[in-house]
């Protein structure tokens, strides 16, 4: 009788399994078989929490992913660095402090923390790492500084933006790079009206502007253009005319601007400062000694949120920076080379370790912002169903928005590419694992993506 009973279960959940894959079937041939999908690509797979295949559609077929390449970045730097790491921005000194003076250099270095000076993390905005600072040079002694203020971004290397980033994307918040010091995550705010500049979210540091915008449309079709270590900056595009718009665009040179905005922080709590901000990589461009900072008399160790608060805002809020980051950081630590081409080896071999075939994550980046990513469905639901096995993945699974339709889902879009990826509880009781990603429908794709994942509720 027992043995009746579980056959009859099996047979009722392949059953079951049939008849959704046979529905998705028919959702997804219609969408490849319309007109706007004449020159498309889909890469589509469906399994159950155990793995166990539901169906798919070119599963093994590699595209490229806007931002649901983040679950795998995610996954990887929970499990090698751990839910409680954090990144530190230390500030120290060289030379001696006689009677207040320092007679020496003040530094402020840090190991890459993409979240200081963040407007995200109750306790860690711009004003309590301002706090902190000031109350360290306070209890140093330290009234008056006779050398240089060094902001050390030697962590990482020279590189701060991963290969194959659109230049249309640079310029703008989502493709701020990745600095040794980054610094109010590298993002500024303009508020603009139709195409007169009303005010910046804080005084830019020495950059010129050129502005081909115009007051035109009902909706924001700006572009911002910046470059690392530039000073000129070129909007264009068009906003609409008549009422004030706000802009963002990704600073050319964070390190620095976080030296500026100290040194007025240094002198308006009356400490006596005459000499220069500079970066170790100004230093280096301009052929003179780099000067790190000492790992000795340090008078300040600032903590970052945590890896799991961090990854929650990464995947929440697809925060680019904060994967490009991680990728070096994984880089550096475990191929003690911070440089992005080192973090995306490391990347691929830690899935290539856990069961993916390595010819479906073609990695370009840790965001998902280049169009050099080539990943299958499969490869993103592996990666998926792995995380669900592991301890930290309550951490990771929070970290997924929650969209109307009720599922957990990471989304991406980029021109030409729409993609979904994520969990999900049907209305009967089923769990189901997914990814679909499209590449070059003519359209938004959304709403017939929409119809497919219809199905699995």
């Amino acid at each position: 009788m027992k043995n009746v009973l579980i056959i009859s279960i099996l047979s009722t959940q392949i059953i079951f399994a049939q008849n959704t894959a046979q529905k998705l079937d028919n959702v997804t041939k219609n969408l490849m078989n319309s007109s706007s999908a004449i020159s498309s690509n889909i890469s589509f797979y469906v399994a159950d929490e155990s793995g166990n295949l539901i169906y798919e559609f070119n599963g093994n077929k590699g595209l490229s992913t806007a931002s649901t390449q983040k679950i795998f970045t995610a996954a990887a730097a929970l499990e090698i660095l751990g839910n409680n790491y954090t990144y530190t921005t230390t500030s120290s000194y060289s030379g001696k402090i006689s009677d207040g003076n320092l007679n020496g250099n003040l530094y402020i270095t840090s190991n890459g923390d993409p979240t200081l000076g963040s407007w995200r993390y109750n306790g860690y905005k711009p004003e309590n790492f301002k706090q902190k600072f000031l109350e360290a040079v306070g209890k140093s002694g330290i009234t008056k500084i006779s050398g240089d203020l060094i902001i050390d971004d030697s962590y990482f290397d020279h590189q701060t933006i991963p290969g194959g980033w659109p230049w249309d994307d640079l310029g703008n918040y989502y493709g701020a790079g990745v600095w040794g010091v980054n610094w109010r995550e590298n993002q500024f705010d303009i508020n603009i009206s139709g195409t007169d500049f009303k005010s910046f979210s804080y005084p830019l540091e020495g950059i010129k502007w050129l502005n081909d915008l115009k007051a035109a449309g009902n909706s924001d079709q700006s572009l911002i253009f910046t470059a690392p270590h530039s000073d000129v900056a070129l909007i264009n595009g068009s906003l609409p005319a008549g009422k004030v718009t706000t802009v963002s665009g990704s600073v050319p040179n964070p390190p620095l601007q976080l030296g500026v905005e100290a040194i007025k922080w240094l002198r308006e709590s009356g400490v006596e400062f005459s000499g220069r901000v500079m970066t170790s990589s100004q230093l280096e461009i301009e052929g003179k000694k780099t000067l790190e900072a000492p790992k000795n008399n340090i008078i300040l160790n600032y903590q970052s949120p945590t890896l799991d608060k961090i990854v929650y805002w990464f995947l929440r809020k697809s925060v680019n920076l904060y994967g490009e980051t991680l990728i070096k950081t994984l880089g550096k630590e475990k191929k003690s080379n911070p440089s992005f081409k080192s973090g995306i080896s490391f990347l691929k071999e830690f899935w290539k370790s856990k069961g993916i075939n390595p010819n479906m994550i073609n990695f370009a980046d840790g965001s998902g912002l280049s169009p050099q990513n080539y990943v299958s469905a499969k490869a993103e639901v592996q990666a998926l169903i792995y995380a669900k096995k592991q301890p930290w993945f309550d951490t990771y699974y929070e970290g997924f928005p929650t969209q109307d339709n009720g599922m957990k889902m990471k989304s991406g879009t980029m021109r030409d590419t729409k993609s979904y990826a994520g969990y999900h509880t049907s209305k009967d009781g089923k769990k189901y694992v997914y990814s679909i990603i499209i590449n070059n429908f003519q359209g938004s794709g959304s709403a017939e993506l929409q119809k497919i994942l219809n199905v699995l509720k």
